[in-house]
C-alpha cells in the first residue's frame, strides 16, 4: 500500500454523492417501479468514461487479476481500493457498490487489508460504528497498517472526538508516517481551536510530501484553513495551485467552489463546475451559483436536486441531509425543513460545514435552540473561523426570519 493510498482517508469529508448518470431518468424513476433483472448476468448501465480516461483499461486489468488469482485476496483488495478512489473522485457511489461485491466474495474472516477497505466502504455510507469496528480488527491482525489509524481518525474528526483523532494521529507517528502525521494532526489542530498551529502542521507535511495525491489534498486543507483565518488572496493561492495538479477530485472542487461563493464570485462556479452535474454536491454548487446570477438554467438545476432528493429519500439514503438542507435554505427558502435537516445531520456528522448550515438554518426559521448543538460546539472546540463564531453569536438571538437572510449573509 502506497503513501498516497493511505492519505485517501480524508477525502471521506463531505463527500456522500449520488449516482451520476442516473440525473437524466431520475423523474422517471422516482414514479416507475424498479425491475428485477431476470439473468444476473444482464448488464443496466455502464459508467460513462472522461476524455482521455485510463481508467476502463486500468479496472481491467485489475478484474482480470483477481480472476486469475483466485481466492487471494491481495488482487481484490486493489480492485476495491480503485473503485473506492473513483468514487470520491467522481462522485458516483456505484463504484462503492462494486468495490462491496468484491470485498463479498470473500468469507469470513477477513485478512487485515479487505477489513479495512470494507471499513472505508461502511463509512461511506455513514456506519460509523461498524466501520471503527472494521478498522480496529484489521489492526488487531496487522499493527503496521497506517490506513486503518488514518481511516478512523478521519471517522473521530467527523464526530468532533478530538481526542480520539489525537491518538490515531499519534499512532502515524509512532509508525513513521511524517506526511500522514503531519496531515492528521495538522486538521485536527485546526478543527479544535488551533487555526495557526494547524496550518503550520499542514505546511510541514506539504514540504515533506512529493505526490500529488497527498499534495492536493494538503492544498486544499491548506485552502479551507487559510479562508477560516480570514486570509482569502492565500487561500485562493492553495486552492489554484491544487487545481493545477489537474486531477478530479470532488472534495477540491467543493471546497473551491464554497470558497467562490463566500467571495461573491458566482460567475466563476459555473465556469469551473460545467461538466459536473452529475455530482450531487457540485450540483448544489452550480445551482446556488445560477440562482444568485439569475441565469437561464436555474430552474433547472434547482429541479435535478429536488429530483435526486427525492429518489434518494425512496431509496431511504439519509447520506445526504447536509446538502439537502443546504437546498432547501438557500434555493426554495424553506428555513424549517433546511433546519430539520440540518439537525438531523448534524446528529451524524459534527464538522465545521455541518455546524454552518445548522447555524444558517436556525437563524432564518428563528429558532436559537435549533442551533444549540453547533454553539456548543463552538464553544467547546474553540472553532476560531469568524464567520462561523458570528453566526453562532447570531442565532442565540435569531428572531423570525426569511431564507433570503441567510443567501445576503454569502
Amino acid at each position: 500500500m502506497t503513501s498516497s493510498k493511505l492519505t485517501s482517508f480524508i477525502r471521506a469529508h463531505g463527500l456522500r454523492l449520488l449516482p451520476a448518470t442516473l440525473a437524466a431518468v431520475l423523474t422517471l424513476a422516482a414514479a416507475a417501479a424498479p425491475r428485477k433483472p431476470a439473468d444476473d448476468a444482464e448488464v443496466l448501465e455502464r459508467l460513462p468514461s472522461r476524455a482521455g480516461d485510463a481508467s476502463s483499461r486500468e479496472l481491467a486489468a485489475l478484474r482480470a487479476a483477481m480472476a486469475a488469482a483466485a481466492d487471494d485476496p491481495a488482487p481484490a483488495g486493489r480492485l476495491a481500493q480503485r473503485y473506492f478512489a473513483l468514487a470520491m473522485a467522481r462522485g458516483d457511489p456505484r463504484y462503492v457498490g462494486y468495490a462491496e461485491a468484491v470485498i463479498a466474495r470473500f468469507s469470513e474472516p477477513l485478512p487485515a487489508e479487505l477489513l479495512s477497505i470494507r471499513g472505508m466502504l461502511r463509512q461511506y455510507r455513514h456506519g460509523f460504528a461498524a466501520a471503527l469496528a472494521d478498522f480496529a480488527a484489521a489492526l488487531a491482525l496487522d499493527p503496521q497498517l497506517a490506513q486503518a489509524h488514518a481511516w478512523r481518525a478521519a471517522i473521530f474528526l467527523v464526530q468532533a472526538d478530538y481526542e480520539a483523532a489525537n491518538k490515531e494521529c499519534a499512532a502515524l507517528q509512532v509508525l513513521g508516517k511524517t506526511v500522514l502525521h503531519g496531515s492528521c494532526s495538522g486538521l485536527t489542530q485546526a478543527y479544535s481551536g488551533q487555526l495557526d498551529a494547524g496550518y503550520r502542521s499542514l505546511q510541514e507535511a506539504l514540504a515533506s510530501s512529493r505526490d500529488p495525491d497527498n499534495r492536493l489534498w494538503l492544498l486544499t486543507r491548506l485552502g479551507e484553513v487559510a479562508a477560516w483565518r480570514g486570509q482569502p488572496a492565500l487561500a485562493e493561492t492553495h486552492y489554484r495551485e491544487a487545481l493545477g495538479i489537474g486531477r478530479d477530485d470532488g472534495y477540491l472542487l467543493a471546497a473551491w467552489s464554497d470558497f467562490l461563493l463566500d467571495n461573491g464570485r458566482p460567475a466563476e462556479v459555473l465556469a469551473d463546475l460545467a461538466g459536473w452535474e452529475s455530482s450531487d454536491t457540485l450540483l448544489l454548487r452550480l445551482a446556488e451559483a445560477a440562482a444568485l446570477l439569475n441565469a437561464p438554467d436555474a430552474a433547472r438545476l434547482a429541479q435535478a436536486l429536488d429530483d435526486r432528493f427525492a429518489a434518494a429519500r425512496q431509496r431511504g439514503d439519509t447520506t445526504h441531509r447536509a446538502e439537502e438542507a443546504r437546498h432547501a435554505l438557500h434555493l426554495r427558502r424553506d428555513p424549517k425543513t433546511a433546519l430539520r435537516l440540518a439537525a438531523d445531520n448534524y446528529a451524524v456528522q459534527r464538522e465545521p460545514r455541518d455546524a454552518r448550515i445548522l447555524l444558517e438554518a436556525a437563524i432564518a426559521a428563528g429558532d436559537p435552540a435549533g442551533a444549540k448543538p453547533a454553539r456548543d460546539w463552538l464553544r467547546d472546540s474553540g472553532f476560531e473561523d469568524q464567520r462561523l463564531r458570528a453566526l453562532g453569536e447570531e442565532s442565540a438571538l435569531a428572531a423570525p426570519a426569511s431564507a433570503s437572510s441567510a443567501e445576503a449573509r454569502r
